[in-house]
């Protein structure tokens, strides 16, 4: 098993799409030119859409028999970035028992700079985000809170919902943390509880869109540049990239006006950039 990071404005998203640029598609060309190539030898743990950035997933690799007897995971490792592109970095790897599932995870975090939203107020009170990031916690039917595919249970258990809080002690978005979530959730969750903490709904709004799942409800869906996959935990991995927190100590304050705002949005964005690839080379340098 691997762990790999990558950039999500560079990709449109992780899975393989014809005729476009996704990140499986590079790690299976970077596969084919090692050598090491064979029908179904790769997984990945979990699905991103394009403009989400990973400082986390997991590709599941099955190496050639004599391969896997011969190299080491720092060799593997080696390999895999001598032949994948910049934006794809593979920091981590653990050999697993044969045939062990990608997806089947204990736990996946991610963390929302809300605040990439210019619906986020500029000042938050912490104890009324945390009440509202709490509403989201526990088992539910988040049939407002995703997009809906046909034929997908919409229940979840949210494990964690709970304020992002930069080194300055400013409230700059929400992590959470569950098994598996649903397609847009983060995203959904994190422009609910927006709406909450901005004054445009309240907190009885929110309840209600998620205790009448029948009844639809738009709350709206932020952008994916804010959205980063954070760890995954896996049953197999030791603990491979967890308890690692984001170092937010290079992050700069979003201005009031909304002209201000739009500009440094693009600031924003470079700021994540540089945060998760600060954490791929700890995560590489500890390994």
């Amino acid at each position: 098993m691997v762990a790999i990071g990558y950039r999500g404005d560079t990709f449109h998203g992780s899975q393989i799409q014809p005729n476009v640029r996704t990140v499986q598609g590079s790690i299976v060309k970077a596969i084919r030119k090692i050598g090491w190539w064979s029908d179904g030898c790769l997984g990945m743990s979990s699905r991103t859409d394009a403009g989400v950035s990973v400082r986390m997933n997991l590709a599941r690799l099955d190496l050639p028999g004599e391969v896997s007897s011969s190299v080491g995971d720092r060799r593997v490792l080696r390999a895999l970035n001598d032949h994948l592109p910049e934006d794809i970095v593979a920091w981590g790897a653990r050999r697993i028992p044969q045939r062990s599932p990608s997806r089947p995870v204990i736990s996946r975090k991610y963390y929302y700079r809300s605040e990439i939203s210019r619906r986020w107020p500029n000042e938050v009170d912490l104890d009324f985000l945390q009440e509202s990031c709490s509403i989201l916690e526990g088992y539910h039917d988040f049939s407002n809170f995703c997009r809906v595919e046909e034929g997908r249970e919409t229940e979840r258990t949210v494990n964690e919902c709970k304020p992002w809080i930069n080194s300055e002690g400013r409230a700059i978005g929400i992590s959470v943390s569950a098994q598996s979530f649903l397609w847009n959730q983060v995203r959904r969750i994190s422009s609910a509880i927006t709406s909450v903490i901005s004054g445009e709904i309240d907190a009885d709004e929110l309840r209600m869109a998620l205790d009448n799942p029948q009844n639809t409800v738009d709350l709206g869906m932020d952008p994916p540049e804010g959205l980063v996959l954070w760890e995954i935990d896996h049953a197999f991995l030791g603990g491979l990239g967890l308890n690692s927190e984001p170092d937010t100590t290079h992050f700069s304050n979003a201005p009031i006006g909304s002209r201000e705002h739009s500009i440094w949005s693009g600031l924003c964005k470079l700021e994540m950039s540089t945060m998760i690839h600060s954490e791929w080379i700890s995560q590489y340098e500890k390994f």
